[in-house]
């Protein structure tokens, strides 16, 4: 399932939100060359423990979780004949990828307008902490500092006042990921484009910018309330019940999501009553007396075990599940059958989740070593094996 198979991406981002967005583009059938220092490579292959490998190969499973389906090619950009073959490679590309701060390749010619030049159909994407323009322009942008920034923290967490209260960043860094995602959606919206006007574009994507949006209805509720949404845990701002529950042996989560569903749910509980009660009968009043329902609920709740309300809940059509170890989550028979694990090249991966007519958009080529891939690059620019070998004895590749 290759809809990019011909398209060409110059992937000049490292760390996470870059790499993302070039991995889904992989996936998807784009060769992607990946542009790292010699020596160093992307700073995440050096970000282990766990490793995975041995020797000159050992490499941290953060570069493996978002670097599958790309070539590596080692190329000093710093030196002007490094700068050079990139500007090289570019100019035979349909999209660009950075994460470098504003204005920063400029000086060795690899900016959007200096590479849209030469290459006017060319799609540049930027990714910066804070986008092209403004106050904060000039700062770095880290995962965790845009989720303390952009509002994420302040609604992650328990409130204050209770044991382990206070802001809490996500288990992942999800500004990056969205971020990532979100400029692989602009690219192929720019891809769409291009085919109707014959013109690239310089894409801008911020992850300030994204962790805003992404904050979805809690944004709009403190828009149309005026107030901040506060800290609530595990529980829904604008759902009850929608939590997690202590049953007789172990924790499960319990969604609805109408008040078909909370009829349901009081009967399996054995009160069909509260369905009836004025207190509970809407959702808008299940939120007005939250503590009330939620108390009722969790006394039904912790008389039986888990697996018998999660069989209970399922045949009465109603959310529910345990809460999972990734370890868990990765092994569950609904993982194995999706095939989600895969090993490509002896390495362990998590594979792409996007299934097009019962076919996965999944690259079958293993993240690289760093720099396995430069000769080949530079070959497919016409260059010998001559050139190839004084370049890297030059230091300018490896």
């Amino acid at each position: 399932m290759t809809p990019l198979k011909g398209i060409k991406v110059l992937d000049l981002s490292r760390v996470l939100a870059g790499p993302w967005c070039t991995q889904l583009l992989a996936d998807l059938g784009a060769e992607v060359i990946k542009i790292e220092r010699p020596g160093a490579g992307d700073d995440t292959r050096h970000w282990g423990p766990p490793w995975h490998g041995e020797g000159e190969r050992r490499v941290a499973a953060y570069f493996l979780s978002c670097n599958r389906g790309k070539k590596s090619a080692a190329i000093d950009f710093a030196q002007p004949e490094g700068a050079a073959l990139v500007r090289q490679l570019a100019a035979k590309a349909d999209v660009v990828v950075e994460n470098f701060r504003v204005g920063g390749l400029a000086k060795f010619g690899l900016d959007a307008a200096s590479l849209r030049s030469t290459n006017p159909q060319l799609i540049y994407a930027s990714i910066t902490g804070f986008g092209q323009d403004g106050p904060y322009a000039d700062r770095a942008g880290y995962d965790f500092i845009i989720q303390g920034m952009g509002g994420m923290m302040s609604i992650t967490g328990l409130p204050d006042g209770e044991p382990g209260g206070g802001p809490l960043r996500a288990g992942v860094a999800v500004a990056d990921l969205f971020t990532g995602m979100y400029t692989c959606v602009a690219i192929l919206a720019a891809l769409y484009g291009r085919e109707k006007t014959g013109d690239g574009a310089h894409l801008d994507l911020a992850l300030f910018d994204t962790q805003l949006a992404m904050l979805a209805n809690q944004a709009e509720n403190a828009l149309i309330s005026g107030k901040n949404p506060p800290r609530q845990g595990n529980t829904h701002p604008n759902i009850v019940p929608y939590q997690p529950f202590d049953a007789a042996d172990q924790p499960i989560i319990i969604a609805v999501g109408n008040d078909r569903q909370f009829a349901r749910l009081a009967d399996i509980c054995g009160h069909a009553e509260w369905a009836n009660d004025a207190r509970f009968a809407t959702n808008e009043a299940r939120v007005a007396n939250r503590s009330a329902i939620v108390g009722l609920v969790s006394g039904a709740i912790v008389k039986k075990p888990a697996a018998a309300w999660l069989e209970q809940l399922e045949q009465a059509g109603i959310p529910a599940g345990p809460i999972n170890s990734i370890t868990q989550a990765l092994a569950d028979v609904q993982s194995r059958h999706r095939q989600m694990v895969r090993t490509v090249a002896g390495v362990p991966l998590v594979g792409s989740p996007v299934r097009v007519d019962g076919e996965r958009a999944d690259s079958g080529l293993p993240p690289p070593a760093l720099g396995e891939h430069t000769e080949e690059v530079l070959t497919a620019l016409g260059m010998g094996a001559n050139d190839v070998d004084g370049l890297r004895t030059a230091g300018i590749i490896a």
